[in-house]
C-alpha cells in the first residue's frame, strides 16, 4: 500500500509513521503489569492494588504514543499546540500525548527527480524534446516544513520551468555540443530557487534532447556534406604534396643525369625480378642510359643463379 496520504491543502504529503518496537515493547510490559496488579487487586488485596494496575495500563498506553524513535537519516518536526516545538532525530525521543504532533517526517538522504521539458522552442526557434533528472538534499528540515506545503512537487515545477528557459535561451547547436554547460546552469538556476525552502540542489543531468526527424535528416545530410568536403581537402592537399615531391626529385635528376640513369636501370631491374618477363625498350631510351651498364646489369642478373648453384 502507498505510504502517501491527502493533506489538509490537498497536496500530498509523508504518513507519520506508526509505533516504533521498543516504545511497543515499553507498552506491552506496563499493560502486562497493570493487568496483573488489577486481576491481584480485585480477587486479594482490595482496591489500592486495582488503581496501581490502572496507572500502569495507562502508562503503557501514554508510552505507545509518547515515546518516538527516527532513523539515521530522518527528521521529526514536532509541533506544540500548533507551534513549532523542535525537530527531533536521529533516535528516540518523547513527545507530550495530546499536546505535541509530529507534522511530518522528512528524509535527509539525496533524492531524484526526473522531468523534462516537451517541444520547448530553442533561441534559434527549433523544437526539441528535453529529458533531465536533478539530485537534491534537504538540508533544513525546518523550513521544508514550514515554508512550503509540498517540496517534492515544488521541486519537480521548479526544475521543469527553469529547464524550459534554459533551452529558450540557448541554441539548438550549443544544447547538443556541450551538455555539461547546460547541467551546470540549470544546477544553479534551480538551486537558487530550492535554497528558500531548505533544499540543495545537488547537481542536474540532461539524459536525452530529442529533435524532430526531419531535423535530424537534415543535419545528418549536412555532416555528410562536411565529411566529404573534408576529405576532398585532404587529397587535394595529399596531391599537392606528391607534385612537389615530384618537383624536387625532377631538380636533382636534371643536375645529376646520372642519378636519373640509375633510376632508370633500378626501374627495369625491379620489373624483371619475375623470370620469364619480356621488356621493351625504345631505342633512344636505351641510348639515353649507358648500355654498358646495363648489360652488365643484365648479365649480373643472369649469372647470379649459376654461382649459386657452384656454392
Amino acid at each position: 500500500m502507498s505510504n502517501s496520504y491527502v493533506s489538509a491543502q490537498g497536496m500530498p504529503r509523508l504518513r507519520p509513521r506508526g509505533a516504533n518496537a521498543p516504545a511497543s515493547l515499553l507498552a506491552v510490559i506496563f499493560v502486562g503489569l497493570g493487568a496483573f496488579a488489577f486481576q491481584q487487586g480485585v480477587s486479594r488485596y482490595g482496591p489500592a492494588l486495582c488503581w496501581i494496575g490502572a496507572i500502569l495500563f495507562l502508562a503503557g498506553v501514554l508510552t505507545q504514543m509518547a515515546l518516538k524513535m527516527a532513523n539515521q537519516w530522518e527528521r521529526a518536526v514536532v509541533l506544540r499546540l500548533g507551534r513549532l516545538q523542535a525537530v527531533r532525530g536521529p533516535g528516540m525521543f518523547l513527545i507530550v500525548p495530546f499536546i505535541d504532533d509530529i507534522s511530518s517526517w522528512l528524509d535527509q538522504r539525496i533524492q531524484t527527480t526526473e522531468f523534462n521539458a516537451e517541444q520547448a522552442l530553442s533561441k534559434d526557434t527549433v523544437p526539441v524534446d528535453v529529458d533531465a533528472v536533478v539530485f537534491w538534499q534537504i538540508h533544513d528540515p525546518e523550513r521544508a516544513a514550514l515554508e512550503i506545503t509540498d517540496y517534492r512537487s515544488a521541486i519537480s515545477r521548479v526544475a521543469q520551468t527553469s529547464l524550459r528557459e534554459m533551452v529558450g535561451s540557448s541554441l539548438l547547436s550549443s544544447l547538443l555540443s556541450d551538455r555539461k554547460h547546460g547541467d551546470e546552469m540549470l544546477r544553479e538556476e534551480i538551486g537558487r530557487k530550492t535554497a528558500e525552502w531548505g533544499v540543495t540542489a545537488i547537481s542536474v543531468e540532461i539524459r536525452d534532447i530529442g529533435v524532430p526527424d526531419a531535423l535530424q535528416d537534415a543535419m545528418s545530410r549536412e555532416a555528410q556534406a562536411q565529411r566529404e568536403a573534408a576529405a576532398r581537402i585532404h587529397l587535394g592537399q595529399a596531391e599537392q604534396q606528391v607534385a612537389q615531391k615530384f618537383v624536387e626529385a625532377a631538380e636533382i635528376y636534371a643536375r645529376c643525369p646520372a642519378a636519373l640513369q640509375l633510376r632508370a636501370m633500378n626501374i627495369i631491374y625491379e620489373t624483371t625480378k619475375e623470370r620469364g618477363a619480356t621488356i621493351l625498350i625504345p631505342t633512344g631510351m636505351v641510348d639515353a642510359m649507358n648500355p654498358g651498364g646495363l648489360l652488365g646489369l643484365t648479365q649480373a642478373r643472369d649469372l647470379a643463379p649459376a654461382a649459386v648453384a657452384t656454392k
